[in-house]
């Protein structure tokens, strides 16, 4: 139970008897990724539906339950819930309410308390939230996940960062408008339609639908031109969410840039990383410690996985392997630190600028001290490192105007254009 206002906001927890009619209602992040995890929770009898509304209305209705000094996913989330609870579209007493809880040192463990809260104060106590987590931090009797689903699902993550790291390199220079989008449309079909089946999640599969896919992107004609290319890091959630970051990607697109979305995998592979990293570093159960290390090796097979066959098309640009990322931010920050994506995001900052992004947009929540503190403190170091880093630090919060968050991004996109007709008068001179 939580506390609100001296009295208790009852746990209603997810039945198995809840399955059956009730909706779970998940906040979309990466709007490629979440297509491919809806057919493989359906396929296990779950309804399922993504909340992506926006706008200044949502906001407002998390801030009217929520205090303003929480961060700024748990304000949108919370408004996003509230404005599905007052669609019309489900019976109020027939949802569920999905929502993260990360642990460590993250205000997202407290996120499900905070919108039970908010829950209650707007009539709607009765509503069960279901916390998706990896640490037992709370269950529900309702969500028995099979290791099939798991496998499918973890599956899902490698097909998305696949289709999006592809796309994203070749929709810039696309011949024929909208050629990329039918390319990701008809393989997001072609692997739910496998997921409904409970197929398509084994190494052999997925290795040879990759090279389908990859060379599907590679055929695509494409004409290259000198573009300003944009890497975009900074915190998990609104680095992907469309609500979150104010349409970023359509913004960079209509600034004429390449941009580069980092892969979710290889951030669950940092995070796991980190876990074992603490055990190492504090200690901890023997028995917690190998499945840890067993779930790490795991984790790198997959990660090895999808690189590889990104590798395997010499025009597209891989993600480095987690391994040799961490090498990047020795001396800037310990690999011990995780906080506010810690190590992560210097070495993420310092591959991008080798590999021709060098222009970054830190995406950061306005309420999360550990990602300001981590960001913050470790920005000077990394330009100082690499030169080439051409950064702009944005806070994403209900009282900033997109205006105001895009006009600094125009900014340091200004100095980014500067130095590409530099680099393309040098070349020239040097064809002379």
């Amino acid at each position: 139970m939580s506390s609100n206002n001296g009295h208790y906001v009852k746990k209603i927890k997810f039945t198995k008897k809840m399955k059956k009619d009730y909706t779970l209602l998940i906040p979309e992040m990466a709007p490629l990724h979440f297509r491919l995890i809806e057919p493989i929770l359906s396929r296990q009898g779950f309804h399922i539906d993504l909340m992506n509304a926006e706008g200044p209305e949502v906001l407002q209705k998390g801030l009217q339950t929520v205090h303003n000094d929480t961060c700024y996913p748990a304000m949108l989330i919370t408004g996003q819930m509230l404005t599905a609870m007052e669609s019309g579209k489900y019976d109020p007493h027939k949802v569920a309410m999905v929502i993260t809880q990360s642990g460590g040192g993250c205000r997202d463990s407290n996120y499900i308390n905070i919108m039970r809260k908010a829950f209650d104060k707007a009539g709607y106590s009765y509503v069960p939230f279901v916390s998706a987590n990896t640490w037992n931090l709370e269950f529900n009797p309702g969500i028995n996940l099979s290791i099939r689903t798991l496998l499918l699902a973890l599956a899902g993550l490698m097909y998305g960062d696949y289709i999006m790291i592809l796309a994203n390199q070749v929709r810039p220079y696309e011949v024929n408008k909208g050629e990329t989008d039918k390319t990701v449309d008809k393989w997001i079909e072609i692997i739910s339609e496998k997921f409904k089946k409970g197929k398509g999640f084994m190494p052999g599969n997925i290795d040879k639908t990759m090279k389908l896919i990859g060379a599907d992107f590679a055929a695509i004609p494409i004409k290259k031109t000198p573009k300003v290319k944009v890497a975009i890091v900074g915190e998990l959630f609104l680095k992907y969410s469309v609500p979150g970051n104010n349409h970023l990607e359509e913004f960079l697109v209509e600034q004429d840039c390449e941009f580069y979305m980092p892969s979710m995998l290889s951030f669950g592979v940092y995070k796991t990383n980190g876990a074992l990293e603490d055990l190492r570093a504090y200690g901890g159960k023997p028995l917690k410690r190998l499945i840890m290390e067993i779930v790490m090796a795991v984790y790198f097979k997959v990660e090895d996985m999808l690189i590889r066959n990104i590798e395997a098309f010499p025009q597209f640009t891989s993600p480095e392997r987690v391994r040799d990322l961490m090498k990047r931010s020795e001396g800037i920050i310990d690999k011990a630190n995780s906080m506010g994506e810690g190590w992560y995001l210097a070495a993420e900052i310092l591959e991008f600028a080798e590999k021709g992004y060098e222009n970054i947009v830190v995406a950061q929540p306005f309420g999360c001290l550990p990602c300001h503190v981590a960001a913050k403190g470790m920005l000077n170091e990394v330009r100082r490192v690499d030169p080439r880093v051409n950064v702009v630090d944005i806070e994403y919060d209900p009282g900033a105007t997109k205006v105001n968050q895009e006009n600094r991004i125009k900014l340091m996109l200004a100095v980014a254009r500067e130095n590409l007709e530099k680099e393309n008068e040098k070349k020239e001179n040097s064809n002379e």
